[in-house]
């Protein structure tokens, strides 16, 4: 089980990073552009303002792999 809890936190906040960059790369290319590096330095804003932009998918696995991210980590806590 142990095992099991890792390669998902390790994969869910992968899967969070690279939707994290795809997103902030897709906001720098709309206008306004300097929504991009913001919601790259605050994080809340990327699937926020990428689900305003049509960016719909990206934001969806941005916010799945936070909460599939936030339980793994619960489960790592509880199990350690």
């Amino acid at each position: 089980m142990e095992l099991v809890t890792m390669l998902t936190l390790v994969s869910s906040f992968a899967i969070l990073c690279s939707a994290h960059v795809a997103l902030a790369l897709g906001l720098t290319r709309k206008k306004p552009r300097w929504k991009g590096p913001l919601a790259l330095l605050l994080p809340p804003l990327a699937p926020y303002w990428g689900y305003g932009a049509k960016m719909r998918l990206r934001a969806i696995l941005w916010v799945t792999a936070f909460c599939v991210y936030v339980l793994a980590l619960v489960m790592a806590t509880i199990e350690a």
